[in-house]
């Protein structure tokens, strides 16, 4: 009998973009029997809140595509050819680029972190938070969902050391 194959994943951001990857790979991979592990650590804690405010930051993603047909269909044969430099100042520029990216993930059928999230909680995915994070930045365990694990590095590495893949993200 084949050995079941293993994902470990580090969740280290909170942006919009980055906090789906982490939760897509681990569904997928819960989906196809593989075990999945997320480590949430730093600014990926907080994808664990009850309530998730992820935001777009295109200030510190300089390859955020600004012509990405964004928002709703009729703004979606314009084109967003905004600099970055100009993105990352503007005010309420994130709001905006957060709105915008929400919507034409709602068009596209694109599920929500939150429905992900609860997805890889269905599946078996084990979310382990940071508990030096926690303390370093003040989360309480009543912040986060149900469902989750409490453990340093090492309770991670001991999952990863047998992982068949690991992930930083």
């Amino acid at each position: 009998m084949a050995e079941t194959k293993k994902l470990a994943i580090i969740a280290s951001q909170g942006t919009l973009d980055w906090a789906y990857p982490p939760f897509i790979l681990a569904s997928t991979a819960a989906a196809m029997d593989m075990e999945a592990v997320i480590f949430f650590t730093f600014y990926g804690l907080p994808l664990l809140k009850k309530e998730i405010d992820a935001r777009v930051a295109p200030h510190s993603n300089p390859a955020m595509p600004m012509k990405m047909p964004f928002g709703s269909k009729e703004f979606q044969n314009f084109n967003w050819p905004i600099p970055n430099f100009v993105s990352g100042n503007m005010p309420g520029f994130e709001s905006m680029a957060t709105m915008m990216m929400k919507e034409t993930f709602k068009q596209k059928g694109v599920a929500t972190i939150e429905q992900l999230r609860s997805m890889c909680l269905e599946f078996g995915v084990r979310f382990i938070a940071c508990q030096m994070t926690m303390e370093v930045f003040g989360f309480e365990k009543e912040e986060f969902i149900d469902g989750v694990e409490y453990g340093g590095a090492a309770t991670f590495l001991e999952y990863a050391a047998d992982a068949n893949i690991s992930l930083f993200i």
